[in-house]
């Protein structure tokens, strides 16, 4: 980082009370006492995606501080979402399960496949993922709608408000969530709205698990009222590293169904994540430092 900063940069590391003389201070974290402790505080970087709701929280409190954060690893989440959108349309793991047993059966199942080329991809949000993968499911072949808080008329694809979701649930073969966790998008996909999408249809999410009901999107994949779901994103998780081998990622049996690709929330995760984490929040720092237009501004009172 210091080196595609550049000259002119002075950083301090620490986790207590930096000194009071910085304009910047990087945390996904802060405390009271670290926001209390720098008088001439500006901007607070959050060296990550997304905003932890204890950090919301407490940045409501100090609304002269302008709050941004980094999309360092959208395209990296972006090309995960794309690999479970295949890996379900296709039934690849089960598949491959079977050839590893010698076991040849699935090569003639038609009814093992779905075709994307041609058919209606609905991506829910449209930011920096959210567009990546747009651009990914249209290169496939597939026509591609969006939804987003904000409609927008001049995007690369059509993006529509919330209130279009239903209308367009109703012949979308894929359906893949890159919505930021909000207490508007918790829930946002229920039974009624998995109740509306064919049956020829896979959901993706690469998201946060709660934006997705847990029981029914379970109960869709059992009684085979959706093709497939590739998820890196649940509902329940390891809360120290020492539970990591053996914490089921739901309280229902996802991982008796042989239609749901499962990943453990590793959209991000890529050989070279912190150097792109380091080369993203050096540019970010740039743009501070020169009056520039600083990216991934977030919005606290939407969430993100």
């Amino acid at each position: 980082m210091r080196e595609a900063l550049g000259d002119g940069f002075e950083l301090s590391f620490g986790d207590g009370p930096p000194p009071s003389s910085i304009e910047v201070l990087v945390s996904g974290r802060p405390s009271r006492e670290q926001l209390d402790a720098c008088d001439k505080l500006k901007t607070l970087v959050i060296p990550f995606a997304g905003v932890p709701a204890t950090t919301l929280e407490v940045m409501r409190e100090y609304p002269g501080i302008i709050v941004h954060n980094l999309h360092h690893n959208a395209s990296a989440t972006a090309e995960l979402a794309v690999t479970l959108l295949l890996a379900a349309a296709k039934t690849i793991v089960p598949i491959d399960r079977q050839l590893r047993r010698g076991d040849w059966s699935a090569r003639g199942g038609m009814e093992h496949a779905m075709q994307l080329a041609g058919r209606n991809a609905l991506v829910l949000g449209y930011g920096a993922i959210g567009s990546r993968v747009a651009r990914t499911c249209a290169a496939l072949g597939m026509t591609v709608n969006a939804i987003a808080r904000r409609p927008r008329a001049n995007a690369e694809h059509p993006v529509s408000g919330p209130d279009a979701l239903a209308g367009m649930l109703l012949d979308a073969a894929a359906v893949l969530v890159c919505l930021p966790a909000t207490s508007e998008t918790e829930g946002m996909i229920g039974r009624e709205q998995l109740s509306l999408l064919p049956r020829e249809s896979v959901v993706v999410n690469v998201a946060r698990g709660p934006i997705i009901d847990e029981a029914a999107l379970y109960e869709a994949l059992r009684e085979r009222r959706i093709f497939a779901a590739g998820l890196d994103v649940w509902w329940n998780y390891p809360k120290t590293q020492d539970e990591w081998t053996a914490t089921q990622p739901s309280r229902l049996p996802f991982h008796e169904l042989d239609n749901v690709v499962m990943s453990p929330h590793r959209g991000g995760h890529v050989s070279d994540t912190e150097l792109q984490r380091m080369l993203g929040l050096a540019e970010l720092l740039k743009a501070i430092a020169t009056g520039a237009s600083i990216p991934n501004r977030v919005d606290l009172t939407a969430g993100y």
